[in-house]
């Protein structure tokens, strides 16, 4: 059963009894707890307790909500039960905060009025949108939901994918109707991961669905637990747009900036020294070249530039942008031989070690972390690689980079140091006693800028950078 819902319907008298109808079946109905009070009586599910469904669950309950966490990974979910942040950005004490249970039991989604889907959406290995986990979710609500329910996706889509996807997935295993027996809405995951100062309830919140009557009580949920507050979008396809263009605009700066320090390397020209002069003009933006990895930013743009193309329109800027973020990693591993044959080193003898392996500072999030293309990137140089990161988990990144991975920082023995990912602990090494640790004549290449040149250079470094 499929049914095609409107931004402009509205329920009208005859709408209000069906609603009515609905709470005399039993079923009751999520559109009941228009106030903020009525609304801290309702019962939220969960659906995905990743970096995004797993903080936004404890945003609830800690706005007393009763909240049931469901995942279908069971590892996960045995340690959350034993009080454990599997996230580590909240704490193994905040997900135990209020009334809040997790399991891997589908029936409980039952027991909700609301329903939030926050499952991952990947690319595939063709850069094409992968919303399998969507539609399998849905299935799965769809088939435990009771009439009434209000089911708000959040994960990252195309736009058309929530009414395309999502709610004939939930209407064929629930056979029910969309906008008759339970309500949609559409609000973009906005999480920072590492980041406490822009955490959920920081950052203003976009919500949509499929009517001004749905969108009043989905907003009302947000508000809730948003300090910031709600942008209330016009159109579900406003809300889905919203959050891959947001990703695209920040991947395309940074393309900008990256092909720039390339140009200026080849010319014998500092970037950063551009950029800094550039800076002082009062609408410059500030953007710093680097590998562009994680979840979102070399992830989002394929979702805006796929629905394009399926429409006729092909965004060539959009689809660049991509292309000269891809190939930052290989420029990384050029640098890095230049300094080594600089330093007149043989590059098959050569051992490199690689400080900081997660794609982001302060996190030991491997996944989507480009620095491991940087390492095949060497070692196909048949450079000898190792790493550290004191975030990471060090047998996941084992698996993922197929490297040496310290335990405990050592630099004895190392011709290179390249410095990828900049967690704090990096930024103040004492740099005259690593170049006391590894071999003579030593380089340095640092991704982000991070360390002062005049330093690594007076420390004895042949010192690189983007």
């Amino acid at each position: 059963m499929t049914t095609t819902i409107s931004d402009t319907e509205t329920r009208g008298d005859d709408r209000e009894s069906d609603r009515y109808d609905l709470d005399a079946s039993g079923g009751g109905t999520a559109l009941e707890h228009v106030e903020e009070e009525a609304t801290r009586e309702a019962t939220i599910c969960v659906v995905g307790l990743g970096y995004v469904g797993l903080p936004l669950a404890v945003g609830f309950a800690q706005s007393e909500y009763r909240v049931l966490g469901y995942d279908v990974d069971e590892r996960t979910v045995d340690r959350l039960q034993a009080g454990i942040d599997t996230t580590g950005d909240l704490s193994d004490e905040v997900i135990q905060d209020g009334d809040i249970s997790y399991t891997t039991d589908a029936n409980v989604i039952g027991e909700a009025d609301y329903v939030v889907i926050t499952v991952p959406t990947p690319i595939d290995d063709d850069d094409r949108p992968d919303l399998s986990y969507v539609e399998s979710a849905a299935t799965t609500v769809g088939s435990k939901m009771d009439p009434g329910t209000t089911v708000v996706l959040e994960s990252t889509v195309y736009p058309g994918s929530t009414r395309e996807v999502l709610v004939p997935a939930l209407e064929d295993a629930s056979d029910l109707v969309a906008g008759e027996d339970f309500f949609v809405g559409y609000s973009p995951e906005r999480a920072t991961p590492g980041d406490p100062e822009h955490g959920l309830e920081d950052v203003v919140k976009v919500v949509s669905a499929q009517n001004e009557s749905v969108l009043d009580d989905v907003a009302t949920l947000y508000e809730s637990i948003v300090d910031a507050g709600v942008h209330r979008a016009p159109s579900i396809e406003a809300a889905e747009a919203c959050k891959v263009v947001e990703n695209a605009q920040r991947d395309l700066n940074i393309a900008f900036v990256n092909e720039l320090s390339m140009a200026l390397d080849e010319m014998g020209v500092d970037a950063r020294a551009v950029l800094e002069a550039a800076g002082t003009k009062w609408n410059f933006h500030d953007y710093r070249p680097g590998l562009v990895g994680g979840h979102c930013i070399p992830v989002d743009p394929y979702f805006l530039a796929y629905r394009s193309a399926q429409d006729g329109y092909e965004p060539e800027l959009v689809r660049t942008s991509r292309k000269v973020n891809e190939s930052v990693p290989d420029h990384v591993a050029d640098m890095t031989i230049k300094a080594l044959n600089r330093c007149h080193k043989t590059l098959r003898e050569s051992r490199v070690l690689v400080l900081g392996l997660s794609y982001k500072p302060g996190v030991g999030d491997i996944r989507s972390s480009k620095v491991v293309d940087v390492v095949d990137a060497l070692q196909e140089y048949d450079v000898d690689v190792a790493g550290f990161d004191p975030f990471a988990d060090d047998e996941a990144v084992r698996d993922a980079f197929g490297i040496e991975v310290q335990e405990t920082l050592s630099f004895e023995g190392y011709d290179a140091v390249v410095l990828a990912t900049p967690h704090a602990e990096f930024v103040d090494l004492d740099l005259e006693a690593v170049a006391s640790e590894v071999e003579a004549s030593p380089a340095l290449i640092d991704v982000t800028g991070a360390i002062e040149e005049s330093d690594a250079v007076e420390a004895g470094f042949v010192y690189r950078r983007l």
